[in-house]
């Protein structure tokens, strides 16, 4: 049975009744109705008549409820990056929203959440694929049902467990799905929620299926190039969990449901036998046909790692201060949500190398000794083992189960003292990992199949495990890291497939290593830099809002003073957007995801309204203000007659007034902060009223603050719950 894949076509056609979607290339297939402006959906076989053609849009990414309307979002452009196997893979380029309700009148908050949703469209890196499942592993979709539509191949994969037990239920005829179905891996479906009025139609009307579009959030790079005269093709795809999405310093740690902050799947693969060049990729169905490319066998290789934040609750509570607050809880509170987390990690990916980066001194510890915890609550029988030196007496930790009496003995804890190691730009003293990962590396193997033969792969070997990495971000090192041991697989690869001889290295070629480190042809590389640098700062920009740092080491192999400027300003950028502008952001992931449902109320609730005291809102002017004047005593020309100790008052009065106005806002840097507005923090409630508290205590302002305004949390909707909690457990998922 041919699989049903998305509309690669739809016309829209709209009237003041209706929004009607169907497909040129099948015009025998019902059409999409979606009246207005009630939002109902129905498909119906006979023609639509009545209303205007709009054009031709790339597909539907789903639909959306605010406060006072529904709005069917669909994707106007979207840019051919490549192709995998045949399969052509496109990024979403410009979305657009439509109406179903035609509005007089501005309403603030309502303008408010689409400004939202387009800026999230606009900077969130989105793929899609009319025919290849983006969001599942090439070991995952070798046990996928090719027949069910594509939608839904990504619930549909057997678990690692399943898979290794039965190794043939993939990659044949006819492959079995999942039993556990209804657990099904929908981590990495980014419009899933937005798309569940079309899945719940699609219950009653399975030819809704052409309509679903399965879309991921993250990066992909798709290059061709040769390594010794073998021609191959490159993949790197990074795929971000819609589970616990956000940004860096609102969402850390687990939630009760398990989900950890930034987490990310990556998955780098390489095909051998691909002729083609540019945005070509080698078309599967020709195999079956006899074509050139059945002369001779395709090798598929995969090899995957993931990151993610310490499952156990956490928080960094911005206050202006370079380095915020950070609160951690003990391990036996995240006991259940940390099991959660890693039965189904192991469930996914087998066994779990946990490779931990954070600092062992400083503020940094807390964190690495709760994961440690949690780790030694989880397994059966701990037992830790470390190794010191003369300047240090612990440079790693392992913790290993001894009895493998649960599912959780398969994680396998690496601590590695990445700071000291590499200090210095020394970062190719990350190598020594390997050495600290041993034998582990060896077994996990990687996915390999070959095509050529049949239509079916034969499946060589399966990944049995995976490195799961872990630094208090999971950006930068966990960066250098991941990419020192993709190399690492890349090289065993290439000799097991017998591109490179034992003993010979890919970075030894520099045509080819310029290209994974950098991106490009094998004719020409310039301008931007690519792959794993990229994929870097993608998966930086999403979480923390700029590129990542210690990309030059990713790049060229070494650390440059050229890229610790580079880091420098990087840091510098992240403060001011993590303190000033990341509470926008998290609203944007909130509203998108649906972990916000805007309340359908009449009246306008000014959410957005800026409800501090008039006195607090001042004193930044105010600080402004008293810097201008002081620059302008120095700039402006003076009259030769003015008399200078009025002068030099006016220049010690104003710079008074900037160093009380700068202390103040320091001192009191909770009030400050851009905190999320939908989804209400505990800590960030907590932390405005404590320092409102000490502002109302001010010698110079305190009797004025509380006057003229609401004294409440910067943010706080009108019914959102003003608990005062240390931390933040977590935000349910309601679907």
């Amino acid at each position: 049975m041919a699989p049903v894949n998305p509309y690669r076509d739809i016309n829209i056609t709209v009237s003041a009744s209706h929004y009607a979607f169907a497909s040129p290339s099948s015009p025998n297939a019902p059409v999409l109705v979606i009246d207005r402006p009630s939002g109902d959906m129905r498909l119906t076989e006979s023609p639509v008549l009545g209303g205007t053609r709009m054009g031709s849009v790339a597909g539907l990414l789903g639909v959306i409820r605010l406060r006072l309307d529904k709005y069917i979002i669909i994707i106007t452009k979207a840019m051919l990056v490549g192709r995998i196997r045949g399969h052509a893979v496109f990024k979403v380029q410009t979305a657009e929203f439509l109406p179903l309700q035609e509005r007089q009148l501005h309403d603030p908050d309502e303008d408010t959440y689409l400004s939202l949703l387009r800026a999230h469209l606009r900077t969130g890196p989105m793929y899609f694929s009319y025919t290849f499942d983006l969001t599942n592993s090439f070991q995952r979709q070798s046990s996928a049902d090719a027949s069910l539509p594509l939608w839904q191949q990504v619930c549909h994969c057997l678990s690692l467990p399943e898979l290794l037990a039965n190794p043939w239920a993939g990659g044949g005829a006819n492959p079995r799905p999942s039993s556990r179905g209804i657990q099904a891996d929908e981590r990495f479906f980014w419009n899933r929620y937005i798309q569940s009025d079309m899945i719940d139609l699609r219950g009653s009307s399975p030819a809704m299926d052409p309509f679903i579009l399965p879309v991921f959030f993250g990066f992909l790079s798709i290059t061709t190039t040769a390594l010794k005269s073998t021609p191959l093709s490159f993949i790197l795809i990074t795929r971000k969990s819609r589970h616990r999405a956000g940004t860096r310093y609102f969402t850390r740690g687990v939630d009760e449901s398990g989900n950890v902050a930034n987490f990310n799947e990556t998955e780098q693969i390489v095909i051998i036998g691909d002729s083609t060049r540019g945005l070509g990729g080698y078309d599967q169905n020709s195999i079956a046909s006899g074509g050139k490319a059945s002369i001779q066998q395709i090798k598929v290789f995969s090899y995957v790692q993931t990151r993610g934040s310490v499952p156990v609750y956490w928080a960094e509570v911005n206050n202006l201060h370079y380095t915020p607050q950070l609160q951690v809880r003990g391990a036996d509170s995240a006991m259940n949500p940390a099991r959660k987390h890693f039965d189904d990690q192991v469930r996914l990916y087998g066994d779990n190398y946990l490779v931990n980066l954070v600092n062992q001194k400083g503020r940094e510890y807390r964190v690495k000794a709760a994961y440690e915890n949690i780790v030694k609550l989880l397994v059966s029988s701990p037992v830790e083992s470390k190794e010191g030196s003369e300047e240090i007496p612990e440079r790693s930790r392992r913790i290993e189960p001894t009895k493998g009496a649960n599912t959780l003995d398969q994680l396998h804890y690496v601590y590695f003292d990445f700071h000291h190691e590499c200090r210095g730009m020394r970062w190719h003293r990350a190598q020594l990992l390997l050495e600290q990962l041993g034998d582990g590396l060896y077994d996990q193997q990687y996915f390999h199949s070959v095509e050529g033969k049949s239509v079916s792969s034969d499946i060589r070997s399966y990944q049995k495990s995976v490195v799961r990495t872990n630094c208090m971000d999971c950006l930068d090192r966990t960066n250098v890291v991941q990419g020192m041991l993709a190399l690492w697989a890349l090289n065993r690869q290439m000799i097991d497939a017998g591109v490179l001889e034992k003993g010979e290295n890919a970075a030894s070629f520099n045509s080819f290593e310029v290209i994974f480190r950098n991106g490009g042809s094998e004719f020409v590389i310039q301008g931007l830099l690519e792959t794993w640098a990229d994929n870097a700062d993608v998966v930086s920009r999403a979480y923390s809002g700029t590129g990542a740092l210690k990309t030059d080491f990713t790049r060229t192999g070494v650390r440059t003073k050229a890229g610790a400027i580079a880091d420098l300003s990087n840091s510098i950028t992240r403060y001011f957007r993590n303190n000033f502008s990341d509470g926008p952001r998290q609203d944007a992931y909130d509203l998108f995801l649906g972990i916000y449902f805007p309340p359908a109320t009449a009246m306008s609730s000014l959410l957005f309204i800026d409800r501090r005291p008039i006195v607090i809102q001042s004193i930044p002017y105010v600080l402004c203000g008293a810097i201008f004047l002081e620059l302008a005593a120095f700039v402006l020309p003076r009259t030769t007659d003015g008399g200078l100790l009025s002068m030099r008052i006016f220049v010690l009065f104003w710079f008074v007034v900037a160093l009380w106005a700068a202390n103040f806002v320091m001192k009191h840097g909770k009030l400050y902060v851009s905190w999320p507005r939908l989804n209400t923090l505990g800590f960030s409630v907590q932390g405005y009223n404590e320092d409102l508290s000490r502002a109302k205590k001010d010698l110079i302002i305190g009797k004025w603050v509380g006057r003229g305004g609401n004294a409440r949390e910067r943010g706080l909707s009108t019914g959102g719950s003003g608990r005062l909690i240390h931390l933040e457990e977590g935000k349910k998922r309601i679907e």
